[in-house]
């Protein structure tokens, strides 16, 4: 099992914490985000894993490695210049019919080796891990008629329920067809590239523990989290 990590990332929204170290370096406890994250692949059976790397890429290098200390095998891919999150896989020349993609910078206890089975047997283009998110609004909602000017309809601070991405996939190789040279593509491009053309991209539901470390509040999160849960998120539990 193959996995590549995108952490080229100048990792802005993370700032004061990011100023001076690159996010996948930003302490969880007594280890690093990416620390957990290649710890866990490990236990997981992924056996290499490509770090994308262009922000401070030589700090992410001299401390990851080889990844021996993780229990895999690492090697990095150099962005010149910012590619967003899909374009660095047209890099990677030696990708297998296979793998796993994630970003570099959040905390899950999802099972690395369910989500790659599933989307080997599933023979789709890509699996993409998903979670409901509840999003409330603070608000009292209005509703209008067709004219736009009649109240028809009032909530009060209501709940609305998203399905989002974890930036966590799985792809088959030929996703990289629909990748273009040497320009940022991001995930959001993918997906519109991939329904436009009524591609096979799947869903892998998951309601376990997610963070997405990008703001200064999610990272608060994490390092109260982690304590508690580190066998889990480890992968050692």
């Amino acid at each position: 099992m193959r996995a590549v990590i995108l952490a080229g990332g100048k990792g802005t929204r993370l700032k004061p914490f990011t100023t001076t170290i690159p996010k996948p370096l930003v302490p969880i406890g007594d280890m690093s985000i990416m620390d957990v994250l290649l710890h866990r692949l490990a236990r997981c059976g992924c056996e290499r894993a490509t770090v994308a790397v262009g922000h401070m890429a030589q700090l992410i290098m001299a401390y990851f490695g080889d990844g021996a200390k993780w229990g895999l095998s690492a090697d990095y891919s150099i962005e010149d210049g910012p590619l967003s999150t899909i374009a660095p896989l047209r890099l990677i020349d030696d990708l297998p019919e296979h793998f796993l993609v994630m970003n570099g910078d959040l905390l899950t206890d999802l099972d690395f080796r369910d989500l790659y089975s599933r989307h080997v047997e599933s023979g789709a283009l890509g699996t993409i891990a998903t979670y409901e998110r509840e999003v409330r609004v603070d608000f009292g909602v209005l509703g209008y008629d067709a004219e736009g000017f009649r109240i028809r309809e009032f909530s009060e601070k209501p709940v609305e329920r998203f399905n989002v991405s974890m930036g966590i996939y799985a792809f088959s190789r030929a996703i990289l067809d629909l990748i273009p040279d040497g320009r940022p593509f991001g995930f959001d491009d993918l997906m519109l590239a991939c329904i436009e053309r009524d591609l096979d991209v799947r869903s892998y539901p998951y309601s376990g523990y997610w963070l997405d470390i990008g703001r200064p509040d999610d990272y608060d999160r994490a390092t109260a989290d982690f304590e508690g849960m580190r066998d889990r998120l480890l992968g050692e539990d």
